[in-house]
């Protein structure tokens, strides 16, 4: 299984619209995605609502998406050209738990990408890619544990000086490929190239994104 792991240090930087345009414009292959969504304590993995049932219970849901029409991230991954799109949804703490059902699913899948950070703790995936944002100045702690294992940049607006996240060594960021973006939804071709290199799949002519 070929992996691709796209994360990021915050909520709401444009991790999906990023993976959404990776799976709409890095083909051959067709894509199975993945969204992993982690809740805190006291959150239930079902509704992502607060209440008290044993995290052993509730500790994870995992859905495959069947429906392209309409809005959510894991019809946005079909609606961009991906065959299958799940979406794993974990009570912090319980995804070594949750792992083993993942692999389960996608077993038979050759080529698959990941929204999450703390997948990182199970698997080696072939490339991931870090998005950052520098007007959000929230830092997760799931990110700062696995930055340094970012193959690469995607950075929006200002993008990744380190100025913006107190505690986080520029010396890391400025060491790695970086690809500056105005929007999350228009990646560069030169983004493109650099995953399809890693990937072994060879320089591609760049359609217009969609």
């Amino acid at each position: 299984m070929m992996t691709l792991v796209v994360g990021g240090h915050s909520r709401n930087i444009g991790k999906t619209s990023v993976m959404a345009q990776l799976i709409r414009r890095v083909h051959p292959p067709d894509w199975t995605a993945v969204k992993i969504t982690q809740y805190g304590h006291g959150i239930c993995s079902l509704d992502g609502e607060s209440c008290s049932c044993d995290p052993g219970e509730h500790g994870f849901v995992l859905t495959e998406e069947h429906e392209r029409i309409g809005r959510g991230d894991t019809r946005r991954f079909l609606q961009s050209g991906a065959r299958r799109s799940f979406w794993l949804r974990v009570r912090l703490g319980q995804l070594p738990r949750a792992f083993p059902a993942l692999l389960r699913a996608l077993r038979g899948e050759p080529w698959v990408m990941i929204e999450s950070n703390s997948v990182l703790g199970h698997l080696d995936p072939a490339l991931y890619l870090f998005v950052l944002d520098a007007s959000q100045s929230d830092f997760k702690a799931s990110a700062r544990k696995y930055l340094e294992r970012a193959d690469a940049l995607v950075t929006l607006g200002s993008g990744g000086s380190g100025d913006a996240w107190p505690g986080i060594d520029p010396a890391i960021l400025t060491s790695k490929p970086t690809f500056p973006l105005s929007r999350p939804d228009e990646l560069s071709d030169e983004l493109i190239d650099f995953v399809r290199q890693k990937l072994g799949l060879g320089s591609a002519a760049h359609p217009a994104a969609k």
